[in-house]
């Protein structure tokens, strides 16, 4: 498996990051989409990357090779995505039409009281799950997340939510420790939700058929679920267009 992705740093300036933040919270969401258009073609021009990786998932996709437009619509999806976690994580949930399916298994799982781990990908927005978690104030949170990874965006996020942010759990740490550490709060009942579609280098992983193509996924998320005997909700997180997010929860 490559670590590629590690090594990559993250797009954009502190100050620009800020800026962003601030046009989103003080002008609104409307105005704030229109700078993800500048946001878009920073990322064709200058990020040769994650141009090419849009692409090569595009061919399995659409099952021929995209047009730039088609690539840059993609790319323009995963800056609204980032946009929309301003607004997921600083209790900004009235902007948006939420439509949840499925909660009653979540909460089922949850009732059991042994903690239940939350498994998502990236795919969608994780953040908009808190519509969720907002319909249980009773419930622990924590959330298994690479803030490393991004500092400057973590940090901005940090800001937005301190209290998600003190929850975090640090998958850079070792694995053993991040283990323990994620079985600690499902033993305490808490609600541990992580991302399962990408492991980190030295993480054991099973090889499986995804969009025509063989593709690593990680396993570590279903031992831990095993030995700890816990439920493992999936969920996803969907934005389809206007004010609609429509949240998937399949137990």
């Amino acid at each position: 498996m490559t670590d590629a992705w590690l090594r990559r740093p993250e797009g954009g300036t502190s100050l620009a990051l800020r800026l962003l933040v601030g046009v989103a919270l003080g002008l609104g969401r409307k105005v704030a989409r229109l700078v993800l258009y500048p946001i878009t073609a920073y990322f064709m021009i200058r990020r040769g990357p994650e141009r090419r990786a849009s692409r090569a998932y595009l061919v399995r996709v659409l099952g021929r090779f995209p047009t730039l437009l088609e690539v840059a619509r993609h790319i323009h999806t995963f800056a609204g995505v980032t946009l929309d976690r301003v607004y997921f994580l600083s209790d900004s949930m009235w902007r948006f039409d939420v439509r949840l399916i499925g909660l009653e298994e979540l909460h089922h799982a949850m009732d059991l009281g042994r903690g239940v781990l939350l498994v998502g990908a990236h795919v969608g927005s994780f953040e908009a799950l808190r519509a969720a978690s907002t319909l249980r104030p009773d419930v622990t949170s924590r959330v298994v997340l690479d803030a490393e990874h991004s500092p400057a965006l973590s940090a901005i996020l940090k800001q937005l939510n301190p209290q998600i942010a003190s929850g975090i759990i640090n998958p850079r740490k070792d694995g053993t420790a991040v283990a323990l550490e994620i079985g600690a709060a499902l033993n305490q009942g808490a609600l541990v939700t992580m991302l399962a579609d990408r492991g980190r280098p030295g993480n054991a992983t099973v090889s499986v058929d995804f969009l025509g193509q063989p593709a690593e996924f990680p396993t570590a998320p279903w031992q831990i679920a095993a030995a700890l005997h816990v439920p493992v909700v999936l969920c996803a997180g969907l934005y389809r267009g206007g004010k609609p997010v429509t949240i998937c929860i399949s137990s």
